[in-house]
């Protein structure tokens, strides 16, 4: 159940920094976004990644093996990693559909699967 609750967190705060760390780059396409100076973009920002921090603080104190949890630091990061990039591929496909995801990141995407694997293994 850690492990699940830990991989739920995980997809949540990554879909929050995913959107603090780019969502940003779409703000001119809406009218209220179109006058927004870069102060004013790293403070929605700012807000948007705090609630990626409510929930990934919690993600890897459930999740780590140093607090009752299923995962090493490193498998951890490994988890935290891969989840990021499916993310981030999604977010791509979905809100900046000019941007295409080649063969290349694709065979990107089974390699961090590979370190996944690797990590666990004993």
């Amino acid at each position: 159940m850690k492990a699940l609750t830990t991989i739920g967190l995980l997809l949540l705060s990554n879909t929050f920094m995913t959107l603090a760390w780019y969502g940003h780059l779409r703000f001119k396409d809406f009218e209220w976004g179109r006058g927004l100076g870069l102060v004013a973009i790293i403070l929605i920002s700012w807000g948007i990644a705090f609630f990626e921090y409510l929930l990934q603080v919690p993600a890897n104190r459930i999740g780590s093996a140093m607090h009752g949890g299923p995962f090493t630091l490193v498998q951890l990061k490994v988890i935290q990693e891969v989840i990021t990039l499916v993310v981030f591929a999604l977010f791509t496909v979905v809100f900046f559909r000019n941007e295409a995801l080649r063969w290349n990141h694709a065979l990107a995407g089974l390699l961090l699967i590979a370190a996944v694997w690797l990590v666990f293994k004993k």
